[in-house]
C-alpha cells in the first residue's frame, strides 16, 4: 500500500482489499489512458483517474492481450502549477520497475534535485520517436506530504529583504561560476559557508533555530526523491477528494527561492495556513518535464 495515498485524500483506505478494489476500478474505468510499444513489441501503459482537481492515482503496467491488463504498480499523483526550474534535467530509470527519476543541479537549493517523473509515457515517446526530438524546455515540480506543520514567519524590514535578495543573487552567480570551475568562486563560497556556520553556532546558543533559518530544502531518509523542507506560503486553497470527501490543502511555497506546490491531507497538517506563514514538513517530490511545442 502506497504511503502517500493519504496525501491525495485516501487516508481512511487502510487495508489491501479496499486498495485492490480502487485499483481495479481505475483499470476498468480510467479517465486517461496512455500506451506505448517498444521495439520488442512490449506494450507499456499508464491508466489514471482524477479524484479531485489536480490529484489522482496512476496505474502502470502492460497489456497481455487486448482486454487483459497486468498491474505492475500504482502511485498517487499531484499535478503542480507554473514553471519551477529551467535547469537541464537528466532522466534515469529505476532498477526495480518501469519508472524514472528526473535529476537536475538546481543552484538555488544547493543540492541535486531528484524527482519522480510523472509523464513517463511522453518521455518514452520522445525517446522512441524516429523524427526530430522535441527539446525539453522546463520542469514543473510538485510534492506530496504526509505530515507538516505551520510556523510563524520571521519578521523582516524592507532593508533586510533587499539585503537577502542581493545575497541570494550573488551566491547564485558564485555557484554558477564554481560549477564552471572558477577557483575564486569556490574559495569565496567556502569562506562564506564558514562565516555562516560561525554565525549560526553563536546565535543558536540564545535563539531558536527556526528564528535564524528562514527556509531550507534538504534530502530526507534513504529515498532519493524525498526531502525535508521549510518554505514561505505564497498562496493556498483546499480541494475535495470526490471519492472519500476528504479535504486536502494545496500550498504554494517558496523554499530557497524554489517555488512549487505541495498537497497534504487537511488532517495531516498541524496549524492554520496563511499567506506569509511557513510550512515545515517532509515531502515526496514529483515532476513533469515540458517539451518544446
Amino acid at each position: 500500500m502506497h504511503n502517500y495515498l493519504r496525501s491525495v485524500g485516501f487516508k481512511k483506505f487502510n487495508n489491501k482489499k479496499e486498495i485492490d478494489l480502487l485499483i481495479n476500478d481505475i483499470v476498468k474505468h480510467p479517465d486517461k489512458k496512455m500506451v506505448i510499444e517498444d521495439e520488442k513489441g512490449n506494450v507499456f501503459a499508464e491508466l489514471s483517474k482524477e479524484f479531485g482537481e489536480f490529484i489522482g492515482i496512476a496505474v502502470r503496467g502492460f497489456y497481455i492481450s487486448d482486454n487483459d491488463f497486468h498491474v505492475d504498480y500504482y502511485y498517487p499523483y499531484f499535478i503542480g502549477s507554473g514553471v519551477t526550474t529551467e535547469e537541464k534535467v537528466e532522466v534515469e530509470k529505476h532498477s526495480g520497475r518501469e519508472s524514472y527519476a528526473g535529476i537536475c543541479d538546481e543552484m538555488r537549493i544547493g543540492v541535486t534535485l531528484i524527482f519522480y517523473l510523472q509523464n513517463v509515457i511522453e518521455y518514452l515517446q520522445e525517446g522512441c520517436s524516429k523524427k526530430a526530438k522535441r527539446i525539453p524546455v522546463n520542469t514543473t515540480i510538485s510534492a506530496l506530504s504526509t505530515e507538516g506543520k505551520i510556523i510563524f514567519p520571521i519578521y523582516k524590514n524592507e532593508s533586510q529583504i533587499r539585503s537577502g535578495e542581493k545575497y541570494t543573487n550573488n551566491r547564485n552567480h558564485l555557484m554558477a561560476a564554481a560549477r564552471e570551475g572558477d577557483e575564486e568562486a569556490m574559495e569565496s563560497l567556502t569562506l562564506e559557508d564558514i562565516d555562516t556556520y560561525s554565525m549560526i553556532s553563536k546565535r543558536v546558543m540564545t535563539e531558536d533555530i527556526l528564528s535564524i533559518v528562514d527556509t531550507y530544502f534538504m534530502p530526507f531518509g534513504i529515498e532519493s526523491d524525498q526531502y525535508s523542507i521549510m518554505g514561505e506560503i505564497l498562496d493556498f486553497y483546499t480541494i475535495d477528494n470526490k471519492e472519500t470527501k476528504e479535504k486536502c490543502y494545496i500550498l504554494t511555497l517558496n523554499s530557497n527561492h524554489l517555488i512549487f506546490d505541495v498537497c497534504i491531507n487537511q488532517e495531516d497538517l498541524f496549524g492554520e495556513p496563511a499567506v506569509g506563514r511557513r510550512f515545515k514538513g517532509t515531502v515526496w517530490i514529483q515532476g513533469q518535464i515540458h517539451y518544446q511545442i
